[in-house]
């Protein structure tokens, strides 16, 4: 398995979806989501041309992030996983975007922690758009609440939104709710007269759609890196 055409073929893929819809493809990030991968795959898609690395949990991305810092000079961490409040300290001081604000406590932690080191911390706030059990995000009928309260922490800079729709087989069913998350971001935007430039959205097998209907972030594990080890 060739890391970077895999890599290229994605490009590939981003530049067609953005130009369907008459968006600059420049201005869309590829996240490799690196959860599980060795660093050794994950050096090969830096050399591939990745800059943003995208970790699920915050021990395991602190540990790659401590041993690959001198060989991935450019690289961007993102946290893209669900986070406990009690590693909101650890988070604040590896991860340069943080995907998954989700609840008060969590902007109150991360506030805190934030302050502590004299950081203002990037967040976006994941949204269950689907309002499945099983995955994290705040509810959408709570999602201005959140907002609100988050907008208003001194040490949290919100970007945009995030989201994880149901999984189908069919991608274009998961049209509609990218296209709700994009709906509910410019609703923010008007109402509290601010700019969220990003909404993350969009996996292996549906971001081009999640590009067409406005992803900034595109968050790619297996197309990158093949099948997960789990």
């Amino acid at each position: 398995m060739d890391i970077r055409s895999n890599v290229e073929k994605i490009k590939e893929k981003i530049r067609e979806a953005a130009d369907k819809v008459g968006r600059n493809s420049e201005e869309i990030i590829l996240l490799a989501a690196s959860k599980t991968q060795s660093p050794e795959k994950i050096i090969q898609a830096y050399e591939a041309g990745i800059r943003y690395f995208g970790e699920n949990r915050v021990q395991e991305g602190m540990k790659k992030i401590d041993l690959l810092k001198d060989k991935l000079p450019e690289a961007h961490w993102h946290l893209i996983g669900g986070l406990q409040t009690n590693k909101a300290k650890y988070a604040v001081r590896y991860f340069e975007l943080i995907h998954s604000l989700d609840r008060k406590e969590l902007a109150d932690e991360l506030n805190k922690r934030a302050k502590k080191i004299g950081k203002v911390q990037d967040v976006l706030i994941e949204v269950n758009i689907g309002e499945e059990e099983s995955k994290y995000g705040v509810k959408p009928d709570q999602l201005e609440e959140l907002f609100k309260y988050a907008l208003e922490k001194e040490n949290l800079n919100i970007l945009g939104l995030m989201c994880i729709p149901p999984y189908f087989e069919d991608k274009e069913k998961s049209r509609p709710y990218f296209k709700r998350l994009r709906e509910m971001k410019n609703e923010l935007e008007e109402r509290y007269k601010v700019k969220l430039p990003h909404l993350s959205m969009g996996m292996s097998h549906d971001f081009d759609v999640a590009i067409e209907e406005g992803a900034t972030i595109v968050r790619i594990g297996t197309a990158i890196f093949g099948e997960r080890n789990v």
